[in-house]
């Protein structure tokens, strides 16, 4: 649960408890279902019932509030690094301004120093250096995701 925020714990709070009708302090697979889906996650049915199985400490086959929040913060993460992903992919498409599929260390530095205008230049030829492994001059997506998500 330390995965989550305050707020992402609250929101699950208040989800729990309105479909917890009967305040027994559990819920069904298939409620757990439906308010992941109300939160905008999508998620098959076969995924939802492995990570259920793994979560369900007691094998009830119902989910107490604990492991309700355990099984939310798997598709909540998975849900950011996905957009993360997303946004970076975003990012890098706007900087290969040509679409070669990568970017140069030039560029690279142009970036940096948008994100942080402290660094100084040995600070960013370091990045650089450290980044661009192979020495190419240039860093495709991969290596770009690494870096920003280090």
């Amino acid at each position: 649960m330390d995965e989550l925020s305050e707020d992402q714990v609250g929101a699950l709070k208040k989800a729990f408890d309105s479909f917890d009708t009967d305040n027994t302090g559990c819920i069904t697979v298939d409620t757990v279902s439906t308010i992941l889906r109300m939160m905008g996650l999508k998620v098959s049915e076969k995924a939802l019932n492995e990570i259920v199985d793994e979560v369900d400490e007691d094998g009830s086959g119902e989910l107490e509030f604990e492991e309700f929040c355990i099984l939310s913060a798997k598709f909540l993460i998975e849900e950011d690094e996905e957009s993360l992903k997303d946004e970076l992919k975003e990012a890098f498409r706007i900087y290969d301004k040509e679409g070669n599929g990568y970017i140069t260390t030039q560029v690279l530095k142009e970036i940096l120093r948008e994100l942080d205008n402290r660094l100084s230049e040995e600070d960013i030829e370091g990045i650089v250096d450290e980044v661009d492994e192979d020495g190419s001059g240039t860093l495709d997506f991969d290596e770009f995701q690494e870096m920003m998500s280090g």
